[in-house]
């Protein structure tokens, strides 16, 4: 399953110019949840590639930078601008952070992620906690439930983070653009 979200990921002309764009921004990225999930399902589907994508999400670790996010915001801008052309929106989060504004914005206090990998583990559905990054020699997947619910088209929670109603929420959302995607109850 490996092989085949990499080559749909591959064959996207938009992820292909944001893996460009990223490769000169970061070492350590992953482009992933809704932008990954949302192509693969588009592919699945036979729906145009860029259907039903709010934005790309790249995710990045540096603890070396500033917790007030201004440096992230940074190079959100730049990536913005050097994409502006892009079909959907660019957001940029530095893990390394996350601890320090989760709280605020969804009412739970989480710890510190030591990792991208650890912060794509706490996604909301099995199905959306996957990321990609490019390589030197290919391509890396981060897929810490695996791609099982991801190609079988499940939508199951996960429930380190996600409340219920934010899961049904999205669940809800996305079983309206792509209908043969099967919802697991909480």
């Amino acid at each position: 399953m490996e092989h085949k979200l990499i080559n749909i990921v591959h064959d996207h002309p938009y992820l292909t110019r944001l893996f460009d764009v990223c490769d000169s921004h970061f070492s350590n990225y992953y482009i992933g949840a809704g932008v990954i999930t949302q192509t693969v399902w588009n592919h699945l589907h036979g729906y145009p590639l860029t259907y039903g994508i709010g934005d790309a999400d790249i995710i990045y670790y540096n603890s070396e930078e500033d917790k007030d996010r201004i440096k992230e915001k940074q190079i959100e801008s730049v990536i913005k601008a050097e994409l502006a052309t892009f079909p959907f929106d660019i957001d940029v989060t530095n893990e390394a952070f996350v601890h320090h504004w989760y709280e605020q914005k969804f009412q739970k206090r989480i710890s510190p992620y030591s990792s991208c990998e650890e912060a794509i583990e706490s996604w909301p559905t099995t199905a959306s906690a996957v990321g990609v990054r490019r390589k030197r020699n290919g391509y890396d997947v981060c897929a810490p439930f695996s791609l099982q619910d991801l190609f079988h088209m499940v939508i199951r929670p996960n429930k380190a983070l996600v409340t219920e109603e934010v899961y049904y929420n999205k669940a809800r959302k996305w079983k309206a653009k792509w209908p043969k995607l099967q919802v697991i109850r909480w």
